[in-house]
């Protein structure tokens, strides 16, 4: 019968330090890929800072302030631009008492009156009817102060083809000055929507913004198909960037607009205002509603 003699090696310093070498440094690269990891799932997770909201065209245009506010909390949207001429009937007839109704509904609830949306361009070669629309918005500036919402939509509407297309956008950047310094007064910015046959262009755009260059004149993006003409997305984007105030968004789910890069851009540049939702009114309101908001979050990773 063989006898098999078991020899024990006993480990020397050099080999105890190199396993324990590679232990640590196995330790160390899992610690990092758990690092790693967890930087990536808080980026993922890292709220937003763009609020959500609705204009009342055309979804709510129907709707009185009561109707406005509980859909808004029910479907958990933050706030709301009330468009000129609809049911809400927030007009620059109101009263003061009734100025000071609307800004205590708002002011009781979480929905916030983000702003006015107005009909009122600048672009007419008459210049009576100019001087008597830029007085008008005054008035609705006014009304803007008076009820609580911060900031006026206007909007360009074409080009006259009897002037010069120079000569009509300096004219609109002019009058947005002219508003400006009078908003300025009333802590009411003035939101030029992209808006209107070839106003609507990104480049004529950056040059009624440099014809205004004022600090309380800024710009309504409106997602516009004509966003993605000449130099395509992010030229556009990049020529009003630094003016974006405010944002109009159409259907989520059309692919014809990239939504999702319209939302990566506004948070790569640290954008706070309000995006809303300018869709057609539906038989089952609050559920589009929140619908949109799931889409909303949905691009941005936030879900």
């Amino acid at each position: 019968m063989e006898t098999h003699i078991t020899q024990t090696i006993r480990p020397t310093r050099r080999d105890f330090l190199q396993r324990a070498g590679l232990g640590l440094g196995a330790l160390g690269f899992a610690a990092q890929a758990v690092l790693a990891a967890e930087k990536s799932s808080a980026s993922f997770a890292t709220p937003s800072k763009i609020r959500l909201g609705t204009v009342t065209y055309n979804l709510a245009k129907d709707w009185d302030l009561a109707t406005i506010i509980k859909n808004c909390q029910e479907a958990r949207f933050d706030g709301v631009e009330l468009r000129t001429t609809h049911a809400h009937g927030v007009e620059v007839t109101l009263s003061k008492a009734q100025r000071e109704e609307v800004k205590k509904r708002f002011g009781d609830s979480n929905v916030e009156l983000m702003g006015l949306g107005s009909a009122f361009d600048y672009h007419t070669p008459d210049q009576t009817k100019l001087r008597k629309d830029i007085e008008a918005t005054k008035e609705y500036i006014v009304l803007g102060h008076d009820v609580g919402a911060p900031g006026v939509k206007v909007r360009p509407n074409g080009l006259p083809k009897e002037v010069s297309k120079e000569k009509t956008l300096e004219q609109i950047g002019k009058s947005l000055r002219e508003l400006g310094e009078f908003g300025d007064g009333y802590g009411v910015q003035i939101r030029l929507e992209v808006h209107g046959p070839e106003t609507s262009l990104l480049p004529n755009i950056k040059t009624i913004m440099d014809a205004a260059n004022h600090r309380n004149v800024g710009v309504c993006w409106n997602s516009n198909q004509t966003d993605l003409a000449g130099d395509g997305f992010d030229r556009n984007f990049n020529l009003v960037k630094d003016k974006i105030f405010t944002v109009h968004m159409r259907d989520l789910y059309l692919d014809e607009y990239p939504f999702r890069k319209l939302l990566t851009r506004l948070n790569e540049i640290g954008f706070t205002g309000f995006c809303l939702a300018e869709i057609p009114e539906s038989n089952d309101p609050v559920r589009v509603m929140k619908y949109f908001r799931g889409l909303f979050l949905a691009y941005q990773n936030l879900l």
